[in-house]
């Protein structure tokens, strides 16, 4: 008796870890998303090193923040995750498992490369030899030894994202809209890419959010597991 009391005492406890993840770490995102797009907003990009030294020495602040709430996400992504996994149950246990791990392991990625901003805000502060900076940061950015990182975090963040949505859709465990939710991450990323503005990638966080949220929200109503 005291074993069976004390499995079912903890297992919804897990489970609201999980939720607590679902409904909070999506919003590192959007925080992260819309402080870059704000830097943004006149022009400028990260994607050369030169170009990340003049958008950190122009708006350190929201640069920082962006930095700082994508690393807090990558952490909480995790167990969020693998709340989606749980949710998703037999039904799609296999490709949700498959999606968790892609998405878990690119997001832990990314809080490596969010974690070079600060770097690079450093190298924005002294000033003093902005080109060999730059050059610092394409070398350090093109490393195959380290391209490897940036790879992973793309597949997480994409195929990842769209494979965790397709898993939800399968399982039946949450609206169809749910599951769209979820997946429009992906399409609006590429088409904030494409038009060079970084509000659809905001609109997509945003949309992964709710979509998160209403997981954790059916994770918190189903069943305990023994």
């Amino acid at each position: 008796m005291l074993d069976t009391a004390t499995h079912t005492t903890t297992t919804p406890r897990r489970a609201t870890a999980l939720a607590a993840a679902l409904f909070t770490a999506p919003w590192g995102f959007v925080v992260a998303n819309a402080a870059y797009a704000w830097s943004t907003r006149d022009g400028g990009s990260d994607s050369d090193g030169a170009g990340a030294l003049a958008l950190a020495a122009a708006h350190p602040g929201p640069t920082r923040l962006s930095a700082l709430a994508a690393m807090v996400g990558s952490l909480l992504i995790v167990p969020a995750v693998l709340g989606v996994k749980r949710l998703a149950g037999d039904r799609a246990r296999r490709l949700a498992g498959i999606a968790a791990a892609l998405t878990a392991g690119g997001y832990i990625c990314y809080f490596g490369i969010a974690m070079n901003t600060f770097v690079t805000l450093a190298m924005a502060r002294h000033g003093d030899s902005t080109a060999g900076f730059a050059a610092v940061l394409d070398e350090a950015q093109s490393d195959p030894f380290a391209l490897w990182v940036f790879l992973l975090f793309v597949l997480g963040n994409l195929v990842g994202t769209v494979l965790l949505a397709v898993a939800l859709f399968r399982s039946r465990a949450v609206a169809t809209w749910v599951a769209l939710a979820l997946g429009a991450w992906a399409p609006l990323h590429i088409a904030g890419l494409v038009a060079g503005t970084e509000w659809f990638e905001v609109a997509g966080a945003v949309s992964q959010a709710v979509a998160l949220a209403a997981v954790g929200r059916a994770l918190l109503n189903a069943p305990a597991q023994h």
